[in-house]
Protein backbone atom coordinates (compact mmCIF):
# COMPACT_ATOMS: atom_id res chain seq x y z
CA UNK A 1 0.00 0.00 0.00
CA UNK A 2 1.26 3.50 -1.22
CA UNK A 3 0.69 7.17 -0.07
CA UNK A 4 -1.10 8.63 -3.45
CA UNK A 5 -2.06 12.34 -2.82
CA UNK A 6 -3.25 14.62 0.25
CA UNK A 7 -5.63 16.97 1.15
CA UNK A 8 -4.55 19.77 3.35
CA UNK A 9 -7.67 22.12 4.41
CA UNK A 10 -8.33 25.38 6.60
CA UNK A 11 -12.04 25.14 7.48
CA UNK A 12 -13.98 28.34 7.13
CA UNK A 13 -16.34 28.79 10.55
CA UNK A 14 -18.78 31.98 11.81
CA UNK A 15 -15.56 32.56 14.54
CA UNK A 16 -13.02 34.06 12.47
CA UNK A 17 -10.23 33.14 15.13
CA UNK A 18 -11.22 29.39 15.06
CA UNK A 19 -9.35 28.18 12.18
CA UNK A 20 -9.40 23.85 12.02
CA UNK A 21 -6.44 22.79 10.07
CA UNK A 22 -7.14 19.29 8.42
CA UNK A 23 -5.75 16.84 6.13
CA UNK A 24 -6.98 13.32 4.50
CA UNK A 25 -4.37 11.63 3.20
CA UNK A 26 -4.88 9.14 0.27
CA UNK A 27 -3.75 5.33 -0.72
CA UNK A 28 -3.99 2.89 -3.54
CA UNK A 29 -5.87 0.78 -2.42
CA UNK A 30 -8.83 3.13 -1.84
CA UNK A 31 -8.59 3.37 2.01
CA UNK A 32 -8.00 7.18 3.15
CA UNK A 33 -7.31 8.94 6.80
CA UNK A 34 -8.06 11.82 8.15
CA UNK A 35 -6.10 14.40 10.51
CA UNK A 36 -5.74 17.34 12.64
CA UNK A 37 -3.23 19.45 13.82
CA UNK A 38 -4.44 20.86 16.78
CA UNK A 39 -3.23 24.97 16.03
CA UNK A 40 -7.22 26.45 15.47
CA UNK A 41 -6.87 29.11 17.58
CA UNK A 42 -4.38 31.89 18.23
CA UNK A 43 -2.00 32.65 14.95
CA UNK A 44 -0.41 29.77 13.56
CA UNK A 45 -3.40 28.57 12.00
CA UNK A 46 -1.81 29.52 8.48
CA UNK A 47 1.51 28.55 9.46
CA UNK A 48 0.44 24.85 10.11
CA UNK A 49 -1.42 25.13 7.02
CA UNK A 50 2.16 25.85 4.91
CA UNK A 51 3.84 23.04 7.09
CA UNK A 52 1.40 20.20 6.48
CA UNK A 53 1.76 20.74 2.60
CA UNK A 54 5.31 20.77 2.58
CA UNK A 55 5.45 17.41 4.83
CA UNK A 56 2.86 15.73 2.69
CA UNK A 57 5.22 16.22 -0.15
CA UNK A 58 7.47 13.84 1.82
CA UNK A 59 5.47 11.51 2.10
CA UNK A 60 4.00 10.49 -1.33
CA UNK A 61 4.78 6.81 -2.36
CA UNK A 62 5.61 5.95 1.33
CA UNK A 63 3.50 3.07 2.58
CA UNK A 64 1.24 4.46 5.45
CA UNK A 65 1.96 1.49 7.87
CA UNK A 66 5.24 2.36 8.39
CA UNK A 67 4.20 5.01 10.74
CA UNK A 68 7.38 4.83 12.71
CA UNK A 69 9.46 5.13 9.26
CA UNK A 70 7.27 8.28 8.17
CA UNK A 71 7.58 10.10 11.46
CA UNK A 72 11.36 9.64 11.73
CA UNK A 73 11.29 11.05 8.21
CA UNK A 74 9.77 14.11 9.28
CA UNK A 75 11.12 14.82 12.01
CA UNK A 76 14.90 13.87 10.70
CA UNK A 77 15.11 14.90 7.26
CA UNK A 78 13.38 18.59 7.58
CA UNK A 79 15.88 20.31 9.78
CA UNK A 80 13.30 22.11 11.60
CA UNK A 81 11.75 18.94 13.26
CA UNK A 82 14.85 18.15 15.46
CA UNK A 83 14.45 20.38 18.49
CA UNK A 84 11.04 22.02 16.66
CA UNK A 85 7.64 23.64 17.85
CA UNK A 86 4.30 24.09 17.71
CA UNK A 87 4.10 24.47 14.30
CA UNK A 88 6.84 21.88 13.06
CA UNK A 89 5.26 19.22 15.53
CA UNK A 90 1.41 20.12 14.87
CA UNK A 91 2.17 19.31 10.95
CA UNK A 92 3.97 15.76 11.88
CA UNK A 93 0.95 15.07 14.21
CA UNK A 94 -1.77 15.77 11.48
CA UNK A 95 -0.22 13.47 9.60
CA UNK A 96 0.49 10.82 12.06
CA UNK A 97 -3.38 10.94 12.64
CA UNK A 98 -4.29 10.20 9.70
CA UNK A 99 -2.11 7.19 9.37
CA UNK A 100 -3.03 5.91 12.26
CA UNK A 101 -6.84 5.86 10.91
CA UNK A 102 -5.44 4.27 7.86
CA UNK A 103 -3.70 1.42 9.88
CA UNK A 104 -6.84 0.61 11.83
CA UNK A 105 -9.31 0.87 8.82
CA UNK A 106 -6.92 -1.61 7.33
CA UNK A 107 -6.90 -3.87 10.10
CA UNK A 108 -10.50 -3.23 10.82
CA UNK A 109 -9.79 -2.32 14.56
CA UNK A 110 -9.87 0.65 16.22
CA UNK A 111 -6.69 1.90 16.89
CA UNK A 112 -6.54 1.48 20.51
CA UNK A 113 -6.33 -2.30 19.69
CA UNK A 114 -3.30 -1.31 17.48
CA UNK A 115 -1.83 0.24 20.84
CA UNK A 116 -2.37 -2.60 22.84
CA UNK A 117 -5.99 -2.85 23.84
CA UNK A 118 -8.06 -0.22 26.62
CA UNK A 119 -7.88 -0.73 30.08
CA UNK A 120 -11.05 1.35 30.37
CA UNK A 121 -13.87 2.46 28.86
CA UNK A 122 -15.50 4.86 30.76
CA UNK A 123 -13.22 7.95 30.83
CA UNK A 124 -13.75 10.39 32.96
CA UNK A 125 -13.64 14.04 31.80
CA UNK A 126 -14.06 17.35 33.46
CA UNK A 127 -15.60 20.56 32.00
CA UNK A 128 -13.42 22.54 30.96
CA UNK A 129 -12.60 26.74 30.47
CA UNK A 130 -15.89 27.77 32.57
CA UNK A 131 -14.95 31.21 32.64
CA UNK A 132 -16.65 31.18 28.97
CA UNK A 133 -19.60 29.77 30.09
CA UNK A 134 -21.07 25.81 29.38
CA UNK A 135 -23.21 26.34 26.43
CA UNK A 136 -23.01 26.10 22.67
CA UNK A 137 -22.26 29.97 22.79
CA UNK A 138 -19.31 31.75 23.61
CA UNK A 139 -19.88 33.85 27.29
CA UNK A 140 -17.54 35.59 29.62
CA UNK A 141 -17.70 35.33 33.19
CA UNK A 142 -16.82 38.60 34.95
CA UNK A 143 -19.26 38.44 38.33
CA UNK A 144 -17.99 35.90 41.09
CA UNK A 145 -21.33 34.77 41.04
CA UNK A 146 -21.16 33.76 37.15
CA UNK A 147 -18.15 31.65 37.98
CA UNK A 148 -20.15 29.84 40.47
CA UNK A 149 -23.50 29.40 38.36
CA UNK A 150 -20.59 28.04 35.20
CA UNK A 151 -19.56 25.40 37.65
CA UNK A 152 -23.03 24.45 38.79
CA UNK A 153 -24.43 23.96 35.68
CA UNK A 154 -21.94 21.87 34.48
CA UNK A 155 -21.98 19.65 37.91
CA UNK A 156 -25.69 19.84 37.10
CA UNK A 157 -25.10 17.55 33.78
CA UNK A 158 -22.72 15.12 35.79
CA UNK A 159 -19.83 16.22 35.74
CA UNK A 160 -17.63 15.60 39.11
CA UNK A 161 -14.32 17.87 37.85
CA UNK A 162 -14.29 21.11 36.08
CA UNK A 163 -11.35 23.95 34.78
CA UNK A 164 -11.34 27.48 35.20
CA UNK A 165 -9.14 30.15 34.46
CA UNK A 166 -10.10 32.60 37.83
CA UNK A 167 -7.43 35.45 36.09
CA UNK A 168 -9.02 36.23 32.74
CA UNK A 169 -11.38 39.39 33.25
CA UNK A 170 -11.27 42.26 35.95
CA UNK A 171 -14.53 42.48 37.93
CA UNK A 172 -14.59 46.35 37.95
CA UNK A 173 -15.09 46.49 33.70
CA UNK A 174 -15.27 43.17 32.82
CA UNK A 175 -12.20 43.83 30.55
CA UNK A 176 -9.77 41.12 29.95
CA UNK A 177 -6.17 41.59 31.93
CA UNK A 178 -3.18 42.65 30.15
CA UNK A 179 -1.10 39.85 30.33
CA UNK A 180 2.20 41.96 29.99
CA UNK A 181 1.72 44.77 32.23
CA UNK A 182 -0.81 42.87 35.13
CA UNK A 183 -0.15 39.52 35.47
CA UNK A 184 3.54 38.91 35.67
CA UNK A 185 5.89 39.53 38.42
CA UNK A 186 4.68 39.94 42.48
CA UNK A 187 1.08 40.46 41.60
CA UNK A 188 -0.44 43.08 43.61
CA UNK A 189 -3.32 42.01 46.22
CA UNK A 190 -5.86 42.92 44.25
CA UNK A 191 -5.44 40.26 42.13
CA UNK A 192 -4.92 37.44 44.60
CA UNK A 193 -7.94 38.93 46.38
CA UNK A 194 -9.95 38.94 43.46
CA UNK A 195 -8.56 35.31 42.13
CA UNK A 196 -9.36 34.06 45.75
CA UNK A 197 -12.92 35.01 46.07
CA UNK A 198 -13.53 33.48 42.75
CA UNK A 199 -12.09 30.03 43.78
CA UNK A 200 -14.12 30.17 47.32
CA UNK A 201 -17.24 30.99 45.29
CA UNK A 202 -17.05 27.83 42.99
CA UNK A 203 -15.99 25.59 45.66
CA UNK A 204 -18.80 26.33 47.87
CA UNK A 205 -21.15 26.18 44.91
CA UNK A 206 -19.82 22.97 43.95
CA UNK A 207 -19.14 21.41 47.08
CA UNK A 208 -16.43 19.41 48.36
CA UNK A 209 -16.72 16.26 46.08
CA UNK A 210 -16.00 17.93 42.59
CA UNK A 211 -12.73 18.41 41.92
CA UNK A 212 -11.27 22.37 40.67
CA UNK A 213 -8.70 22.29 37.95
CA UNK A 214 -7.16 25.57 38.12
CA UNK A 215 -6.37 27.12 34.71
CA UNK A 216 -3.76 29.49 34.41
CA UNK A 217 -2.59 29.48 30.62
CA UNK A 218 0.93 30.13 31.35
CA UNK A 219 -0.28 34.01 32.28
CA UNK A 220 1.84 34.27 35.84
CA UNK A 221 5.17 34.18 36.25
CA UNK A 222 6.66 32.16 38.68
CA UNK A 223 6.55 34.17 41.31
CA UNK A 224 2.76 35.15 40.78
CA UNK A 225 1.88 31.45 40.75
CA UNK A 226 3.33 30.93 44.17
CA UNK A 227 0.78 33.53 45.33
CA UNK A 228 -1.87 32.66 44.22
CA UNK A 229 -1.28 28.85 44.86
CA UNK A 230 -1.09 29.57 48.30
CA UNK A 231 -3.69 31.51 48.25
CA UNK A 232 -6.26 29.10 47.08
CA UNK A 233 -4.65 25.40 48.55
CA UNK A 234 -7.01 25.26 51.25
CA UNK A 235 -9.78 24.78 48.59
CA UNK A 236 -8.61 21.86 48.08
CA UNK A 237 -7.37 22.46 43.97
CA UNK A 238 -7.29 19.18 41.79
CA UNK A 239 -4.16 20.41 40.01
CA UNK A 240 -2.80 23.59 38.79
CA UNK A 241 -2.52 23.99 35.74
CA UNK A 242 0.12 26.04 33.20
CA UNK A 243 1.14 28.47 36.36
CA UNK A 244 3.92 29.86 33.89
CA UNK A 245 5.83 29.93 30.57
CA UNK A 246 6.77 26.24 30.01
CA UNK A 247 10.23 25.76 31.87
CA UNK A 248 11.19 22.64 33.95
CA UNK A 249 13.69 24.89 36.15
CA UNK A 250 10.80 27.41 36.99
CA UNK A 251 8.29 24.47 37.23
CA UNK A 252 10.58 23.20 39.53
CA UNK A 253 10.54 26.59 41.72
CA UNK A 254 6.60 26.70 41.69
CA UNK A 255 6.57 22.92 43.08
CA UNK A 256 8.84 23.12 45.73
CA UNK A 257 6.99 26.74 47.57
CA UNK A 258 3.61 24.79 46.73
CA UNK A 259 1.49 22.26 47.90
CA UNK A 260 -0.88 21.68 45.16
CA UNK A 261 0.23 19.43 42.02
CA UNK A 262 1.30 21.11 38.88
CA UNK A 263 0.43 20.34 35.33
CA UNK A 264 2.00 21.10 31.82
CA UNK A 265 2.12 20.33 28.69
CA UNK A 266 0.01 21.56 25.89
CA UNK A 267 2.70 23.98 25.18
CA UNK A 268 5.66 21.12 24.95
CA UNK A 269 6.70 19.20 22.40
CA UNK A 270 7.96 15.52 21.96
CA UNK A 271 9.66 13.33 24.28
CA UNK A 272 12.71 15.50 24.60
CA UNK A 273 11.49 18.59 26.09
CA UNK A 274 9.07 16.44 28.44
CA UNK A 275 12.18 14.82 29.50
CA UNK A 276 13.46 17.52 31.61
CA UNK A 277 10.39 17.77 33.45
CA UNK A 278 10.58 14.00 34.04
CA UNK A 279 14.04 14.07 35.37
CA UNK A 280 13.69 16.98 37.55
CA UNK A 281 9.62 15.66 39.07
CA UNK A 282 8.73 19.47 38.49
CA UNK A 283 4.84 18.14 37.05
CA UNK A 284 2.71 15.86 38.72
CA UNK A 285 0.41 15.86 35.94
CA UNK A 286 1.31 16.14 31.83
CA UNK A 287 -1.26 17.35 29.26
CA UNK A 288 0.31 16.24 25.33
CA UNK A 289 -1.71 17.74 23.00
CA UNK A 290 -1.60 15.11 20.64
CA UNK A 291 -2.46 17.53 17.79
CA UNK A 292 0.68 19.21 17.91
CA UNK A 293 3.06 17.33 20.30
CA UNK A 294 4.02 14.47 17.18
CA UNK A 295 0.75 12.71 16.92
CA UNK A 296 -0.19 9.57 18.69
CA UNK A 297 3.19 7.81 17.46
CA UNK A 298 5.24 10.23 19.79
CA UNK A 299 2.37 10.77 22.15
CA UNK A 300 2.05 7.43 23.30
CA UNK A 301 5.91 7.46 23.34
CA UNK A 302 5.56 10.47 25.55
CA UNK A 303 3.00 8.76 28.24
CA UNK A 304 4.90 6.10 29.00
CA UNK A 305 8.48 7.75 29.73
CA UNK A 306 6.07 9.72 32.23
CA UNK A 307 4.65 6.50 33.82
CA UNK A 308 8.37 5.42 34.75
CA UNK A 309 8.41 8.72 36.72
CA UNK A 310 4.71 8.05 38.25
CA UNK A 311 3.06 11.31 36.56
CA UNK A 312 -0.27 10.90 35.72
CA UNK A 313 -1.27 12.33 31.79
CA UNK A 314 -4.33 14.15 30.98
CA UNK A 315 -4.20 15.24 27.02
CA UNK A 316 -4.94 18.23 26.10
CA UNK A 317 -7.99 18.54 23.59
CA UNK A 318 -8.60 21.59 21.90
CA UNK A 319 -9.01 20.79 18.44
CA UNK A 320 -11.98 19.72 16.41
CA UNK A 321 -13.78 16.19 17.06
CA UNK A 322 -11.35 14.13 15.58
CA UNK A 323 -8.62 15.20 17.73
CA UNK A 324 -11.10 14.59 20.52
CA UNK A 325 -11.15 11.16 19.02
CA UNK A 326 -7.68 10.10 18.84
CA UNK A 327 -6.97 11.56 22.41
CA UNK A 328 -9.68 8.79 23.66
CA UNK A 329 -7.93 6.17 21.48
CA UNK A 330 -4.95 6.68 23.20
CA UNK A 331 -6.31 7.29 26.72
CA UNK A 332 -8.04 4.28 27.26
CA UNK A 333 -4.88 2.47 26.52
CA UNK A 334 -2.49 4.00 28.83
CA UNK A 335 -2.20 3.33 32.86
CA UNK A 336 -1.69 6.80 33.82
CA UNK A 337 -4.24 7.96 32.00
CA UNK A 338 -6.10 10.54 34.53
CA UNK A 339 -9.14 12.56 33.28
CA UNK A 340 -10.42 13.58 29.58
CA UNK A 341 -10.63 17.21 29.12
CA UNK A 342 -13.86 18.10 27.72
CA UNK A 343 -13.71 21.51 26.11
CA UNK A 344 -16.39 24.43 25.75
CA UNK A 345 -15.28 24.36 22.56
CA UNK A 346 -16.61 20.97 21.87
CA UNK A 347 -20.15 22.45 22.89
CA UNK A 348 -20.09 24.66 19.63
CA UNK A 349 -22.43 23.83 16.78
CA UNK A 350 -19.53 24.94 14.13
CA UNK A 351 -17.51 22.52 15.57
CA UNK A 352 -19.41 19.91 16.52
CA UNK A 353 -20.21 19.58 12.86
CA UNK A 354 -16.77 19.23 12.02
CA UNK A 355 -16.84 15.22 11.83
CA UNK A 356 -19.75 12.77 10.93
CA UNK A 357 -20.39 11.74 14.63
CA UNK A 358 -20.44 14.23 17.45
CA UNK A 359 -19.36 12.43 20.51
CA UNK A 360 -20.27 13.77 23.30
CA UNK A 361 -19.46 12.67 27.03
CA UNK A 362 -22.62 11.78 29.28
CA UNK A 363 -23.22 12.07 32.99
CA UNK A 364 -19.16 12.90 32.85
CA UNK A 365 -18.04 10.37 31.08
CA UNK A 366 -16.78 9.25 27.62
CA UNK A 367 -17.18 5.73 25.37
CA UNK A 368 -14.26 4.94 23.74
CA UNK A 369 -15.13 4.99 19.54
CA UNK A 370 -15.15 1.32 18.75
CA UNK A 371 -15.06 2.05 14.70
CA UNK A 372 -12.07 1.09 13.02
CA UNK A 373 -9.41 3.53 12.36
CA UNK A 374 -9.73 7.30 14.95
CA UNK A 375 -13.52 6.24 15.04
CA UNK A 376 -14.41 9.19 13.25
CA UNK A 377 -13.61 11.44 10.18
CA UNK A 378 -14.79 15.12 8.47
CA UNK A 379 -17.97 15.48 7.29
CA UNK A 380 -18.95 17.03 3.98
CA UNK A 381 -19.64 20.62 5.66
CA UNK A 382 -16.30 19.97 6.27
CA UNK A 383 -14.63 19.21 3.42
CA UNK A 384 -16.44 21.64 0.96
CA UNK A 385 -16.68 24.58 3.38
CA UNK A 386 -12.72 25.11 3.11
CA UNK A 387 -9.46 26.16 1.26
CA UNK A 388 -7.82 23.41 -0.14
CA UNK A 389 -4.53 22.11 -2.02
CA UNK A 390 -3.57 18.44 -3.29
CA UNK A 391 -0.22 17.26 -3.00
CA UNK A 392 0.34 14.34 -4.76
Amino acid sequence: MKITKVDVMQVKTPNPSWRPILCRVYTDEGIYGDGEAALAYGIAAPAAFGMIRDLAALIIGMDPLDNEVVWDTLYKNTFWGQNGGPVVFAGISAIDFALWDIRGKFFNVPVYKLLGGKKQDNLRCYASQLQFGWSDHWEEAKDTEEYAANARKAVEEGYDAIKIDFFTFDRKDGRRFDKITETTGILKQYYVGLVEERVAAVREAVGPDVDIIMENHSVPDANGAVQLARAVEKYNIFYFEEPNTPSPKTAKFIADHINIPISHGERVYSRWQYAQYFENMSVQVIQPDLGNCGGITEGKKICDMAHVYDISVQAHVCAGPLSTAAALQLECVIPNFIIHEHHRNALLPHNRELCIYDYQPVNGTYKVPELPGLGNEFSEKALTCCDKITVE
